[in-house]
């Protein structure tokens, strides 16, 4: 194993599998969602909201816009069982 790999191993949160549009964040996604235990749909949320513009610009938006509404029907679905 080399020293990087040690390294990767030891701190996974220094590491970015499929490219580097996190790195130049203060907290990653991932930490932020656990350290506020966030649910699927909060999560995914933020973290198109963050890539956005340093990954998937336009289809990163339609996602979180595809999450919200995917969201509001189960809220809206909650409401009718009540």
């Amino acid at each position: 194993m080399t020293n990087k790999e040690l390294i990767d191993s030891a701190f996974p949160q220094t590491t970015q599998v499929g490219g580097n549009h996190y790195k130049d964040f203060h907290i990653q996604p991932y930490e932020f969602m656990r350290l506020n235990n966030l649910n699927t749909f909060q999560s995914n949320v933020i973290k198109y909201a963050m890539r956005y513009l340093n990954k998937g610009g336009e289809q990163d938006i339609d996602k979180i816009i595809h999450y919200c509404q995917l969201e509001k029907k189960i809220l809206r679905d909650l409401k009718k069982k009540k």
